[in-house]
């Protein structure tokens, strides 16, 4: 390919089925589930519900499903809810066979993952099915907690890896490995490591950059560093980052989190190697707001 040539946007696959996941227990979403399914059947499209879900809507008719199996079961998948409901269902789609994208529909309070708004469902289900959305490929990131050679955990994330102390820890110390070239040891509270998409989370609270979501990098953004000297760096996603907690006999404990959803405790030794998936996440895009567009609402972003 030349180097002036276009880059083609990601296509939809022609879909047939929808697979339907709120938040639990959001009440608010019981209607609009109810609605969706109601208009997929006028369509002659076939819902598939999380269990959950269709508890939630009082729904019994439909064909439903562990929202572990919604990837595999779905040609799109409709998110009820905030970002801590997409960020579940990404790492579920993360490990499936199937990569359906994901539509995803504000009901939180800040929602920035989330960004179609209620309103709007129905045309970006429209424009879903009828294969006109736009859609991003979302970086995703893989991390594996080692001891030794004994891996101990791996998880996929959409925002970040975080390695923190614990609340009566001291200060940490983390080693920091870019592929086989050392990168520094940061004294702070811990450290991030995320995704463009997940420079807007926790990496923006810590004082990190904004990156667009379809660069290709990671961030590493210390957190309350020692120093005012560790700052935060944007790397290339094209090498494994290691980081190693200095756990010596000081009063020192450390954590790894995961999409601050699930997590490990780390001891003397341990390692986490984070790389880039093997896939990123499919998301439909909101048509009537591009991600500048986005920053300004959600984060009053360059406001006076």
């Amino acid at each position: 390919m030349c180097a002036d040539a276009p880059m083609l946007e990601p296509t939809l696959r022609p879909i047939a089925s929808v697979g339907i996941v709120a938040k639990t227990h959001l009440q608010a979403a019981a209607p609009v589930v109810r609605d969706v399914v109601a208009w997929l059947a006028e369509r002659k499209l076939r819902p598939v519900v999380a269990e959950d879900t269709a508890e939630l809507a009082g729904l019994t008719s439909v064909q439903t499903t562990t929202p572990a199996a919604l990837p595999d079961a779905s040609d799109l998948i409709l998110v009820l809810g905030g970002d801590g409901t997409l960020l579940g269902m990404a790492r579920q789609i993360a490990v499936a066979k199937m990569d359906p994208p994901i539509l995803a529909v504000n009901f939180g309070s800040l929602g920035f993952l989330t960004e179609i708004i209620l309103p709007e469902l129905f045309e970006a289900l429209a424009s879903a099915v009828d294969g006109s959305a736009r859609i991003d490929e979302r970086k995703m990131l893989r991390s594996r907690t080692v001891r030794g050679d004994i891996l101990l955990a791996e998880r996929l994330v959409l925002n970040d890896v975080v390695i923190t102390k614990s609340a009566l820890s001291g200060i940490l110390e983390l080693s920091v490995s870019v592929g086989e070239q050392f990168v520094a040891r940061f004294r702070a509270d811990g450290l991030i490591i995320a995704t463009p998409t997940g420079s807007t989370a926790y990496n923006l609270s810590a004082g990190g950059p904004i990156v667009h979501p379809l660069v290709n990098a990671v961030v590493l953004t210390p957190i309350a560093p020692h120093t005012l000297t560790n700052r935060p760096i944007v790397l290339p996603e094209t090498s494994a980052i290691r980081i190693q907690p200095e756990l010596g006999d000081r009063h020192a404990e450390a954590f790894a989190s995961f999409d601050g959803q699930t997590g490990v405790k780390l001891e003397r030794g341990d390692a986490v190697i984070v790389d880039t998936a093997s896939r990123p996440l499919r998301m439909i895009r909101a048509a009537s707001r591009p991600y500048f567009a986005v920053l300004r609402e959600k984060l009053r972003w360059a406001e006076r």
